[in-house]
């Protein structure tokens, strides 16, 4: 218990948002609409906003955008992977020629930027504690048939710079019911990732810890990294492969599993594709290779696919599907995958 209440605080503590700020962006449409917002984050074509009369946070088409104006700092990233922080200024365009936007790094430098050339906004700050945002969520089901109850506890901060970042996250899960010992199952991951000269290369590492009644496993501790490279990265389309190597050790109740701990050298090897079009398509798919180098043979594959399509009107389509297989001459320990964050 004592340990959930120091994660508890730890979550809270990190993953508060950046403090809000006044709404004096400035968003104009190509239709002319124009819009006074705080505008928060672009990714995967969508621009994020909030407005003083809305609550909570408008997805808008990027593509639609025709101006857009903020004297807030931010990380701006293009798609052939030049990275810039400054302020947001539209240029005056002719009718019919492409949108330019001009970040400001200082009053006296900026970088002009077709609007379609710009796969990646994030707000920051001067301010060291302002450059964090992130989220809590909690959630508790009970069903009187059983008298079961499950708890829920996810937490994630980011920190962001204009060539690197780094980020947490922090997940708890609790159920229990009537006759049955309660299961636990916490984790903790911390990444980060730093951009290479070479445009759209990276180098990123990662720390995976892990505790699961379940699976029997008292804690599980997971280093690795590697290099990384942007394949494909626009407003349309990502596509990313890390390679790298990782150390798992894991310790074991010895009262459900007859091994006390394990120690694993691997490759790493991670493979990520995402299409996406604004209110129409979003397909991810995420390939994780745990080839063992310290137990030939023995390969650990984990995917992960989601799909979602809008058909029409109100009717969506959505198909997740996840599968984790290992291949080798013994079958697999009940450890956990292991799932670096390419940046």
């Amino acid at each position: 218990m004592n340990t959930r209440i120091v994660f508890v605080g730890f979550a809270l503590l990190f993953a508060t948002p950046l403090l809000a700020r006044d709404k004096t962006d400035v968003l104009v449409m190509k239709n002319g609409d124009r819009m006074t917002c705080e505008v928060k984050e672009l990714d995967a074509g969508v621009l994020y906003v909030s407005f003083d009369y809305i609550d909570g946070t408008t997805s808008v088409d990027w593509s639609k955008v025709a101006r857009v104006e903020s004297t807030q700092l931010f990380v701006v990233k293009t798609e052939g992977g030049t990275v810039y922080t400054g302020t947001l200024e539209t240029s005056e365009a002719a009718a019919g020629r492409p949108v330019t936007i001009r970040v400001m790094e200082s009053p006296e430098k900026g970088a002009l930027i077709d609007r379609s050339q710009i796969v990646k906004m994030v707000g920051t700050s001067n301010k060291f504690w302002e450059r964090f945002n992130g989220a809590v969520s909690l959630g508790t089901i009970y069903s009187k048939g059983n008298q079961s109850t499950q708890y829920s506890l996810g937490s994630e901060a980011a920190y962001v710079r204009e060539r690197w970042g780094a980020q947490a996250s922090f997940d708890s899960n609790l159920s229990s019911s009537a006759g049955v010992n309660a299961s636990t199952r916490n984790s903790l991951h911390l990444g980060a990732f730093h951009l290479l000269p070479p445009k759209n290369w990276f180098y990123s590492g990662l720390s995976d810890f892990l505790q699961s009644s379940e699976q029997g496993i008292s804690l599980q501790s997971t280093l690795g990294g590697g290099i990384g490279r942007y394949f494909k990265n626009t407003n349309r389309m990502s596509v990313t492969i890390v390679a790298g190597a990782a150390w798992q050790s894991t310790a074991y109740h010895q009262s459900i599993v007859p091994l006390s701990q394990q120690n694993l050298a691997a490759a790493l090897i991670t493979a990520e594709a995402e299409v996406f079009r604004f209110s129409k398509t979003n397909l991810n798919a995420t390939v994780v290779l745990l080839p063992a180098l310290s137990d030939p043979g023995r390969v650990r594959v984990n995917t992960n696919e989601s799909f979602y399509v809008k058909l029409f009107s109100d009717l969506n389509g959505t198909s997740p599907f996840m599968a984790t297989g290992t291949t080798g001459p013994r079958p697999a320990s009940p450890a956990a995958t292991m799932e670096p964050a390419p940046g």
